[in-house]
């Protein structure tokens, strides 16, 4: 037997680790979107996670005007850092409706106090059932709803100030 041929397969198994590691490192589209994109909200009422405001539900945003819903968590690193994105889109008019994701009232209180509160109303989704109904795989995640209901965009991860021109273009044309 030729002394080579005893390598062959850790060299074989190198490759494969190797191109198994690339194509999951450079995924095909890193975006996993909602099924639930054109569709209505489906039907919920959360309670508020605060006593001072008031809890979210699906018929506040069949008022004839687009929402914006941000689920996010006091718990989360990135919901922290999208909070300045948050405060520019409440101060240029957009209404944020918010879902806090297995979280604390006073937990809450310490991260709107700390990061600013953009929010006309948070409800509370301690097991994430709602959070699933809409098609959210995490935290911080955002959807734009039409002024009917019906999800119009997902945006996945934290709202950055690099998003908003983003954002403000698909608000503008489902306000229209």
């Amino acid at each position: 037997m030729k002394p080579w041929l005893k390598w062959l397969p850790l060299v074989a198994f190198a490759l494969c680790f190797v191109l198994f590691r690339l194509a999951l490192s450079h995924p095909e589209n890193p975006v996993v979107p909602s099924k639930q994109i054109g569709k209505p909200l489906p039907e919920f009422h959360l309670p508020a996670a605060l006593p001072d405001m008031a809890g979210v539900e699906t018929r506040q945003m069949k008022d004839g005007k687009p929402h914006f819903l941000n689920i996010f968590a006091s718990w989360c690193v990135p919901c922290a850092q999208e909070s300045g994105a948050l405060m520019a889109m409440h101060d240029a008019g957009i209404p944020i409706m918010a879902i806090a994701i297995r979280d604390k009232p006073a937990d809450i209180t310490r991260f709107l106090n700390r990061y600013g509160n953009p929010y006309q109303a948070i409800g509370v989704d301690q097991g994430s059932q709602v959070q699933l109904a809409i098609g959210s795989s995490g935290v911080p995640e955002s959807f734009l709803i039409d002024g009917q209901g019906v999800i119009r965009y997902q945006h996945i991860g934290a709202v950055t100030e690099s998003d908003l021109p983003q954002l403000m273009t698909i608000w503008r044309q489902i306000t229209a």
